[in-house]
Formats: C-alpha cells, structure tokens, sequence
C-alpha cells in the first residue's frame, strides 16, 4: 500500500485562510452540469460590513451560516521528495485545521431596504422630470447596476422584485412609479382596448402607445413597461400585447382599495365599484381571493386595506404588527401575511410554532401570539 509522509508545521498555520463549503443538493446538480456542459456558472457573495453574508447564484439566494465540527479537518498539500518517486511514497504538509463549514440555507431575498433606497424618486403624472445629480442628497439617483451590486439577491429575485413593486428603469435609473398613476394608466389602457376595437389578448402595442401618449401625455417609455408588468408583449408585426386579465384586474381593485385603509368599505360596495373599473368585458374576473394579502375583513362584511408590502420584514416584528392588529387568526387567514418571510411552506409552519401558538375551540383552529 501507498505510504504518506505527513509534515506538522513547527508553528500555527494562519488561520482564515481556507473555508469549507457544503453545498445543498440543487446548487450541487447546478455546479456538477456547469462543469459537464462548459459553462459558465456564477456565485457571488453578498452583503455589507453590517450585513450577514448571503451566497447568490443566478436565480436563488442563500444564507451563509457557520458550524461547528465536533472533530478537525485537516487540509494537506503536497510536498515534493527526491525518493517519492521510486517507493511511490508522497509527503504532504499539514496547512491549516479547520473547526467548522460553512452551510448554504435557502433564504428569502433581502430587498426590503429597496423601497427606502428609492423613497422621494416616484414616477407620478405632473411629476415626471428626470432625476438630476444633487450633490447635496446622495440618494437622488438610484441605478440598476447599483441595486445589483448593494442587494442581497439573485438577479432573477431583484428583476422579479422590480416588477411586483412596479418600478420603471428610465435611463438606468429606478423609479417607482406612484400607486394613484399606475391605476391611471391601466384604466386608460382598458378604456383604449374599447375604443380601439382591439382584443385584450393580442392589442397592438404601437397603437395603444400612442394612445397614451397623444392623448394622455403617457411616455411610450413607461406605457410599454406597464404593459410588461401586465402581460406578455409578443415581438413582430409591430409588437403585440397579451394582456395578464387577473393581473390588471387584481391592481385595479388594489387602487380601489388603498383608499379604505381608515375607513373600511362594505364588501358588495367595493365588489360594485371594481366591476364599473374593469368594465363588462372583466367584470366576471373580479374575486377578492385575487387581493389576498392586502385586505382585513370584519364581522360586519367591511373591508379594509391592510397590504402586506407595509409590514416589517423582521419575522418577530411582522408577528407583533399582526398580533396587534387582531389578537387572534385561522391559518388561512394569516398565511397571505406570511409568504415574503417565508421560503416554503415548511418553512411558514417553523415561524408559526416560533412565534405563534395554536389554540382550538368550538371555531376551529386558531394562531395567537406565543408572547405577550
């Protein structure tokens, strides 16, 4: 059998300068087929000085987290011998002793500081001049590349994030265009859709965005991005656009709703006042499942606006505003609330049992706060 000569340093290897990483089995399979494909594959690590550090690959983010190992590893390194090579003996050198490995957990991406970053830059109408450089406020412009590089999240995360916040790239700069002008532009689009004669699943983009802008003084720019929000744009003859029904409808009911956030409003009112919004064409796609999430309902049958993108991120934070607001919910009605703090079901029922305890009676099941 082989033989190996192992050298002990007569000091303490440098410490830090190796860390071990245990990879879960999906990011495993997605290094293993980058290597059998030839392609390239990149990782990059996150996060600021204060920040913990994540591991993002193209499409998920992962939290960094250290364990301890109840025995040493040892990382070797082999050492060139004149006589290794007739005895086929090796030597190899001990380069440092490692306590622990790094694990990769699957995390929800931490965007939550985005909508700060882009606080006092709306898109609105009358205010849709473009942002100049004020060297008095460091904040005045925010561009995707930064967003890129500042946030902990994959790329794939940080454009979804884009999209469901609704905020417009002009220039390469991020603007969040304003919930009252957003509502505007889509009952304009649906408005034009009637005029024009032109089928909500295959419209003409070149004649809807002139429309808006002729019309309505809606910059093509942001008309089409809109659009991309809410439905597929289908490349050729001009462009087509496919309009996403329960998405425009959902946004519609959203700017309906948002004005009823002091002052509830009875659900067959709402109901009503939504279908006049949408029109006949949409009117069947009108439900209140489509704004889970973003409502409270009373015993009374009034709404109201309780949307789940104002809460805190901080698990134990968002659990306190929700125990606050009602002292006591079904599973049901809490997990809307849940899903931007959670990766997975699984992981839902862990921050239920941390922070939430399960009592039965006559009504069925029910979570209340596990401190009070």
């Amino acid at each position: 059998m082989p033989q190996v000569g192992v050298q002990f340093p007569c000091s303490q290897p440098d410490a830090g300068t190796y860390r071990l990483l245990e990879l879960p089995p999906d990011l495993c399979k997605l290094v293993e087929s980058s290597l059998d494909t030839y392609t390239p594959l990149n990782l990059t690590i996150k996060g600021s000085t204060d920040d913990d550090a994540v591991l993002c690959t193209a499409e998920k983010t992962y939290n960094i987290r250290s364990v301890v190992l109840s025995n040493s590893v040892l990382v070797i390194a082999p050492v060139g011998s004149e006589d290794a090579g007739e005895a086929g003996d090796s030597n190899v050198s001990i380069q440092e002793s490692l306590h622990e490995i790094l694990e990769l957990v699957p995390a929800v991406p931490k965007l939550h500081r985005l909508t700060g970053l882009l606080r006092g830059l709306e898109w609105d109408d009358g205010n849709e001049v473009e942002v100049e450089e004020d060297h008095d406020q460091r904040r005045r412009r925010y561009t995707y590349a930064q967003a890129q590089s500042e946030l902990q999240a994959s790329e794939h995360e940080l454009a979804r994030a884009i999209k469901d916040k609704h905020i417009l790239i002009l220039n390469n700069l991020l603007r969040p265009i304003s919930p009252t002008y957003l509502h505007t532009i889509l009952e304009l689009l649906l408005a034009q859709l009637v005029s024009l004669s032109q089928p909500h699943h295959a419209a003409s983009v070149p004649e809807l965005t002139s429309a808006l802008e002729q019309d309505h003084e809606v910059r093509r720019e942001v008309s089409m991005q809109v659009m991309r929000w809410f439905g597929e744009v289908v490349e050729g003859g001009g462009g087509l656009w496919r309009m996403d029904v329960g998405a425009v409808v959902r946004q519609v009911g959203l700017g309906i709703l948002r004005h009823h956030k002091e002052e509830p409003i009875v659900e067959d009112i709402f109901i009503k006042k939504w279908q006049d919004a949408v029109g006949d064409t949409f009117s069947s796609s009108v439900s209140l499942d489509l704004l889970s999430g973003n409502y409270l309902t009373a015993l009374s049958g009034r709404l109201t606006y309780f949307p789940l993108s104002e809460l805190p991120t901080d698990p134990a934070a968002r659990f306190t505003d929700l125990f606050i607001t009602r002292a006591r919910w079904r599973a049901e009605d809490v997990t809307p609330f849940l899903i931007d703090i959670a990766v997975d079901a699984k992981d839902r029922e862990k921050l239920l049992l941390k922070y939430a305890r399960a009592v039965t009676d006559n009504e069925g099941v029910w979570y209340t706060a596990r401190t009070r």
